[in-house]
């Protein structure tokens, strides 16, 4: 019988079901984000899986809000942030889900890895919004499908990647939060592949619909923009990542000059989603090189006025 997991309450900081040295830990994982924020939390990642090596294989189940329950491996170094209260994983993000709580969209959540917007975004504080999970990683998959059992089932899931066209391809990497199908890998594990506008095709979303795409993918957001035109040209936003280290900006520069999209990019000095027209916003904003900014492409007249209001609203916050 498996071990039940450690229980972590975000808000009130109760830590349960921990013995003494996983508690010893999870001072130690908290206080190395806490350092570490102080440069992007560089190294940190490495530092926690090492230290997961001495503690016993079992999950924690962090409690990310009164209707959101997030499992993943004790220790693990992507996700052991989430201990530390202080930290909020991708910000941008969760500025235009919660300004969105009103609003009747599906979340595509692409890339998922273990689950954690589809489990944000379908609890009640966020709207109680309906996912769809996409995940090729068999490992990281059994990970998401059991977030989705804890959180009631409340999300589907599918085992794919997400890509210019329905075929396979194969994944590659060693890090469970950048496994690709990018660089026709030849080893690997054969994933299928399918294209945004697929889920049209197959009816497996209406074509009138409103979605918030996250696009997660890895090294493939370009052909996933490809194989997704007709759902891009409705009332869709695509979230996708520009990686610190590409100088090129060469996804934005895609959305920018090859698409009919709107790109739009969070800017930590004023709190708003500011709309590009030229992408030297992205050298001042892309101040690391060893993690990821999220950009939004839309043509949607709705999302870009909720955007503006969103804007309006952070205004007004800080005056």
């Amino acid at each position: 019988m498996a071990t039940p997991p450690i229980q972590f309450d975000r808000a009130s900081g109760a830590l349960e079901g921990a013995n003494l040295w996983e508690r010893t830990a999870a001072l130690a994982l908290v206080t190395g984000s806490k350092i570490s924020s102080h440069f992007f939390h560089r190294g940190y990642n490495g530092c926690a899986n090492l230290l997961r090596k001495t503690l016993p294989e079992r999950n924690i189940a962090i409690r990310l809000n009164e209707d959101a329950t997030f499992e993943f491996p004790y220790g693990d170094g992507y996700w052991s942030k989430l201990l530390d209260r202080s930290y909020h994983y991708e910000d941008e993000l969760e500025l235009l889900f919660r300004h969105s709580v009103d609003v009747d969209y599906t979340l595509l959540d692409c890339g998922a890895n273990y689950g954690y917007w589809s489990v944000l975004v379908t609890s009640k504080p966020f709207g109680a919004h309906k996912a769809i999970a996409f995940e090729p990683s068999s490992e990281n998959f059994a990970k998401l499908a059991n977030n989705a059992k804890v959180n009631g089932s409340r999300f589907e899931t599918l085992k794919c990647a997400i890509g210019a066209a329905k075929g396979t391809a194969r994944l590659s990497g060693t890090k469970h939060e950048a496994f690709s199908i990018a660089g026709g890998t030849v080893g690997g594990e054969e994933v299928p592949v399918m294209a945004l506008d697929d889920l049209l095709a197959e009816g497996r979303i209406a074509p009138g619909g409103k979605y918030l795409i996250k696009l997660d993918v890895e090294g493939v957001e370009i052909d996933a923009i490809k194989g997704g035109t007709k759902l891009l040209a409705g009332d869709s936003v695509i979230i996708c990542e520009e990686h610190g280290n590409d100088p090129d900006h060469t996804v934005s520069r895609y959305i920018l000059d090859q698409t009919p999209l709107q790109l739009i990019v969070y800017d930590p000095r004023s709190n708003r989603l500011e709309t590009v027209t030229e992408l030297s916003i992205l050298d001042r904003i892309k101040v690391s090189s060893h993690i990821g900014y999220n950009v939004f492409g839309t043509s949607s007249a709705f999302w870009q006025e909720r955007i503006a209001a969103l804007n309006a609203s952070a205004g007004r916050r800080m005056q």
